[in-house]
């Protein structure tokens, strides 16, 4: 999207906002801090079709070897296998609900999945079609509207109801996805990283809002591309969660982790996993709550 300057930003999809000049934030029963957990099922394709995007060295994996690549494409599928009920489970012990976000391929031919989460009480969100069909501004509007479209309805005839929120496959988006995601009937967008609280986008008359996930902690991104030791990601879990504690007493902050079952649900080190999340109930403070009820609290106190 060309250059668009105006006050703090050169795009046009929400206002500059110092979070030092907005009324403070309340989350219910004085929590300083609202914590969210978003779990990604998402499929990785044998073969993606011609023209798909998806991004280069696709997350957690090595460059593509000859078709097809069974260690990578296996890898990906131990999440739906074993590591989803293993992160389930870990928050059903800490009283986290869980927000999963699932993507078509995986809400049309993983039943059994659907059901599980659903059974268990998971918000589940828009993830796109697969990983390995990003959304980019390689799309018109209309394949992008269609893609979107085709998402929404896939979820609804596995669940039986129309996701409230969207996190696109690798963040992806072009400049025009938060209009469409909002024309499209989706309440909130988690592929912005750059605050520590909810904020409204400009989508037209449509209340459309931003839950921002801390990249600086989503699995892939600390562990399988910049190398962190479970070890210092735990530590990083946890002394984050003690700042927007701190920072929270006195304008509410939002912890949204980003987490994939193939990744942080493997058993050396879902450990590190527990024990920060095990540190921040036992602290208090803490609201866990889904991506719905932080946003839906969030437009309560700013209506």
């Amino acid at each position: 999207m060309p250059a668009q300057r105006t006050f703090g930003m050169d795009h046009p999809h929400h206002e500059w906002s110092p979070i030092i000049s907005r009324p403070a934030l309340r989350w219910p029963n004085g929590a300083a801090v609202a914590l969210c957990v978003v779990l990604v099922l998402e499929h990785m394709e044998w073969q993606a079709p011609d023209g798909s995007f998806q991004v280069a060295n696709l997350s957690g994996g090595s460059a593509p070897r000859a078709f097809p690549d069974y260690a990578r494409l296996s890898h990906r599928e131990y999440g739906h296998r074993v590591g989803i009920f293993r992160l389930l489970d870990l928050l059903d012990k800490h009283g986290i609900p869980a927000t999963i976000a699932m993507d078509a391929m995986t809400a049309e031919n993983y039943p059994y999945l659907v059901q599980h989460c659903i059974s268990r009480g998971c918000e589940i969100i828009g993830h796109g079609i697969s990983v390995s069909r990003t959304i980019s501004a390689n799309m018109s509007e209309d394949e992008e509207r269609g893609y979107i479209r085709s998402s929404i309805d896939s979820l609804i005839g596995a669940t039986g109801s129309a996701p409230q929120g969207w996190f696109g496959p690798e963040y992806g988006e072009s400049d025009r996805t938060p209009q469409l995601l909002a024309e499209a009937g989706i309440r909130y967008v988690c592929d912005w990283a750059n605050d520590e609280q909810p904020y409204p986008m400009t989508t037209g008359d449509t209340p459309f809002f931003a839950l921002p996930l801390l990249y600086e902690l989503d699995d892939v991104a600390s562990m399988a591309q910049r190398k962190v030791t479970v070890a210092d990601y735990q530590r990083r879990l946890t002394e984050s969660f003690d700042t927007l504690l701190e920072d929270g007493a006195s304008n509410g902050r939002v912890m949204a982790l980003n987490w994939h079952p193939w990744m942080v649900g493997q058993p050396f080190r879902v450990g590190a996993a527990d024990a920060a999340l095990g540190h921040m109930m036992r602290t208090g403070g803490v609201w866990a709550a889904t991506g719905s009820e932080i946003v839906e609290h969030f437009q309560s106190q700013t209506a």
